[in-house]
């Protein structure tokens, strides 16, 4: 099994979207002037993890599929087989990601994240803490998710803190 990040933003009171899945409280957000270090992090990912319903938000938000390149796991109870760029599964999820080598980015949502945590499956948090408050939405850590983390870092990119936890051993 490889390395499992969580690599997110998040508003100010914890959310991943909007009720409707908008991520448009992204748009006008002062970060370092540059993509806050989401290249360099991205350049270091072999495999892309994530829910149907952020599949679908991925392909409403852009023509191209961004994500191309890589290898794309997509969890789901509905969609089966694969297109040109991912690869549909209702497997456990400790079973998805017990053959995966290298990174595997966590791109979300939040059920994704809950079922990570609770088999202690997610090596690493990076967390972009947007400075908004969007008082209601997609929570990126839904009731019930409970763990643990020791901060490997922290840091300020404009407005926008970015904050790195490590599993705790």
């Amino acid at each position: 099994m490889g390395r499992s990040v969580l690599y997110i933003a998040v508003s100010l009171d914890g959310f991943i979207a909007r009720e409707g899945g908008s991520v448009d409280w992204l748009d006008d957000v002062k970060g370092d002037g540059g993509d806050n270090g989401y290249l360099a992090f991205y350049k270091t990912v072999d495999t892309l993890l994530m829910g149907r319903g952020t599949y679908e938000k991925v392909l409403q938000l852009t023509d191209d599929f961004p994500y191309a390149g890589k290898k794309c796991c997509v969890l789901s109870r509905t969609m089966k087989g694969k297109t040109d760029y991912v690869v549909f599964t209702d497997e456990p999820l400790p079973d998805v990601l017990a053959r995966e080598e290298g990174t595997v980015w966590v791109v979300g949502g939040g059920q994704v994240v809950k079922e990570c945590l609770a088999h202690d499956l997610l090596d690493e948090l990076f967390i972009a803490v947007i400075p908004k408050v969007l008082g209601g939405g997609i929570p990126l850590f839904p009731p019930g998710t409970e763990a643990a983390f020791s901060l490997a870092g922290v840091e300020k990119l404009g407005d926008i803190v970015s904050i790195h936890y490590k599993r705790k051993d």
